[in-house]
């Protein structure tokens, strides 16, 4: 009789664990959703205190004031995700044999208590004014809530994605060409997310108020430039090389032969958000701000940033596990 051999590198396929970590991964999205809606209407003070509103975990009133609506809800769902992180890392840790996916469960709790945290002093701090700036110390937190909530949809994309039996088992391998413009544009999205992040919170999305000029009289060029419009241009000029780099990894991937159908979709997928982020990103001059297209355009940047990410995870797939699937049982 032949004796059962496994990798080290991998493990069996959890149905559970992975069926949780993919709503886990949704569950973010809900919470990016309700945080980019609440900065657009300029809820993010609707309570004064923290860790609870008006001093309690249901507030008066909260479901009638828009506002309030906003921020509590946006509570609520962090703390439904902190105990979702809780749980999926205490799962991992637990049951799974790869170290490094252990690994990856405590560096998606580490943040959300950090993005908790930062949350919290957001609102607790709000009143110290920084010199010579005008956003207060609260304020400017937002800026890197927001960027530290684009890492951790990446790793619970990573998380949930290596949790898969098709990942467990193991894929053809991609090309290096698929790799490296996926790295890229990771990347890239990464410094736009930034960008995006620095102009939003500085007030800046109306900087250039026309679209795709940047002047009345349709020359591409500011007439004049402050911090607010240097951002907001650049926002745009980065826009123009994420479609291009975008449209490469996807021209890339269906040009590779080992790619799957599910990566060709997620190509597919990447040019479609790509043409629906400019149209958001027009409709943002077009209706001055509005709550509802500013909300969309920041979640279609996190579902392209999700997308790439997933694409170049699995591109990377044999650099991580070592290039060895899992080992069947061998039969007597």
């Amino acid at each position: 009789m032949a004796v059962a051999t496994r990798s080290l590198r991998t493990s069996t396929h959890k149905p559970m664990l992975a069926i949780f970590a993919a709503l886990g991964s949704a569950w973010v999205f809900l919470l990016v959703t309700l945080g980019a809606f609440t900065t657009s209407i300029g809820a993010g003070m609707a309570f004064p205190d923290w860790p609870l509103s008006n001093g309690s975990i249901n507030p008066h009133g909260w479901l009638e004031d828009i506002s309030m609506f906003a921020e509590h809800s946006h509570r609520l769902t962090g703390m439904m995700m902190g105990v979702i992180t809780i749980t999926l890392a205490v799962w991992l840790w637990r049951r799974e044999e790869r170290r490094w996916l252990r690994h990856l469960g405590i560096w998606a709790l580490g943040i959300v208590v950090v993005q908790g945290l930062i949350g919290g002093q957001r609102v607790t701090l709000n009143a110290i004014h920084v010199p010579r700036f005008e956003m207060s110390f609260g304020q400017m937190l937002r800026i890197p809530h927001g960027i530290l909530a684009q890492v951790y949809v990446c790793i619970l994309i990573a998380v949930a994605t290596a949790s898969t039996r098709r990942w467990i088992e193991g894929t053809a391998p991609l090309g290096s060409a698929v790799r490296r413009a996926g790295v890229a544009c990771c990347l890239l999205l990464f410094v736009q997310l930034a960008i995006a992040a620095t102009m939003r919170h500085n007030a800046a999305g109306l900087a250039i108020y026309t679209f795709p000029h940047s002047t009345p009289e349709g020359h591409w060029l500011p007439e004049s430039w402050d911090f607010r419009v240097a951002i907001h241009f650049t926002h745009r000029v980065m826009a123009v090389v994420l479609a291009v780099a975008l449209s490469v990894l996807a021209w890339t991937i269906r040009r590779d032969r080992a790619a799957s159908l599910a990566m060709r979709a997620g190509a597919s997928a990447l040019l479609s958000l790509i043409v629906l982020q400019i149209l958001l990103g027009g409709l943002i001059i077009w209706t001055q701000r509005s709550a509802e297209t500013t909300t969309g355009h920041v979640v279609v940047g996190a579902l392209t940033l999700a997308v790439t990410f997933w694409i170049t995870w699995v591109a990377h797939r044999d650099c991580i596990e070592g290039g060895t699937p899992l080992a069947t049982p061998s039969r007597p």
